[in-house]
């Protein structure tokens, strides 16, 4: 039998191990080690910082799976209470974005970084990525039985939602702020929202808010981009990282290039990660990312699907949904099917913030599928 303890920590008997879900477990695990040795392979080849940079992601690896651990185990009633502070910690970190007078915007086009003691660059809108669908799924709870009308959710969801996408927006962090809308609307759909609602909603962003966005928000540099997407030779500048990418990918063939002689790729240990998996892997590496990557979020919806509680569905979705814009983005960007983003690949891409993130988002999926159990 299964004995419980009163506090914040679920202690199993033997029977532990049976709970585990490695389904879950087996893909991301296998995802941090080709990212490693990927990462590995190209950090080697004369970037700065090395090999202090790659000792960081592996600290982060190490780091994220103890986090994902300890969230695991504890009693899943607390799972509200974490979500709670991952927003309030979000939100008070957005708010320090702009004044801390720490900002990475001449490199990398947006202020969206702190520099924190012992950890470093920080990217708050990640963390708060999950503490909105947490707290999210909470209210779409109460309106799912009958606790609160359907008018005061949608200003709870009004209120929790609108401060931190305005911080967002203002870095400007387009790419996690589509993440975030992306999450939002696959918990709406599982909640029960209609089909006639989202067609209405996206023929209301196509013709307002769309240009909106293309005349007000978008950076010349962003525009470009969807530009070279929609006809592509128009702008060969904004084409030179995915002409390089391709030329990357293309060089692996069936088991990656043996020759030596890589393209040379922007931001290839992070945005073009799967890039070096081909060069390095080929084929094999870069079908072996995709499936796992399927099994994950496969699995995933599996959980969401058998949950016990409405808030522990609406959870894995949303995280399901994040995990599964971060997959899709990333290597439709990389292989030219989607414009490009500066969206990591999870569990593999450089980056100790993400990777943190990840396996954050990563122990509460896995708790609740224990707690289904």
């Amino acid at each position: 039998m299964e004995t419980r303890k009163s506090g914040i920590v679920r202690l199993r008997n033997n029977e532990y191990s049976k709970k585990i879900d490695y389904y879950l477990i087996v893909p991301v695990f296998l995802l941090a080690v080709i990212g490693l040795y990927v990462l590995q392979r190209v950090l080697s080849s004369g970037y700065r910082d090395y090999p202090g940079n790659y000792y960081r992601q592996i600290y982060a690896t190490v780091a994220g799976m103890f986090i994902a651990t300890v969230i695991a185990i504890l009693d899943t009633h607390f799972l509200k209470l974490v979500g709670r502070l991952l927003y309030g910690a979000g939100l008070f970190l957005l708010l320090l974005v702009p004044i801390d007078g720490y900002s990475l915007k001449a490199t990398w086009g947006a202020d969206s970084w702190l520099n924190l003691p012992v950890i470093g660059n920080f990217q708050p809108s990640e963390l708060m990525k999950i503490g909105l669908i947490m707290v999210a799924s909470e209210i779409f709870e109460m309106m799912h039985d009958k606790k609160i009308s359907y008018l005061r959710g949608l200003l709870y969801l009004a209120a929790a939602y609108g401060p931190p996408m305005l911080l967002i927006f203002m870095q400007p962090d387009f790419g996690t702020a589509m993440v975030i809308v992306f999450s939002f609307v696959c918990i709406s759909f599982v909640w029960g929202v209609k089909y006639r609602y989202f067609l209405l909603a996206i023929s209301g962003g196509v013709v307002v808010v769309a240009p909106t966005l293309w005349f007000f928000y978008l950076e010349p540099y962003q525009k470009a981009r969807i530009l070279s997407l929609v006809f592509s030779g128009s702008d060969p500048q904004a084409e030179y990282n995915l002409v390089q990418a391709k030329a990357a990918i293309a060089s692996g063939g069936l088991s990656g290039n043996h020759t030596g002689i890589f393209t040379s790729v922007p931001v290839k240990e992070s945005d073009f990660i799967y890039t070096a998996v081909s060069e390095q892997l080929g084929f094999i590496g870069t079908t072996t990312i995709v499936v796992l990557a399927f099994f994950f979020l496969a699995r995933c919806m599996f959980i969401a699907s058998r949950a016990k509680l409405p808030t522990q569905s609406y959870t894995v979705t949303g995280l399901c949904a994040s995990f599964a814009f971060h997959f899709i983005e990333n290597l439709g960007m990389s292989v030219g099917l989607l414009p490009i983003t500066g969206i990591p690949l999870p569990f593999i891409s450089l980056g100790g913030t993400a990777m943190l993130i990840n396996y954050i988002s990563f122990g509460i999926i896995l708790n609740i599928s224990m707690d289904r159990k």
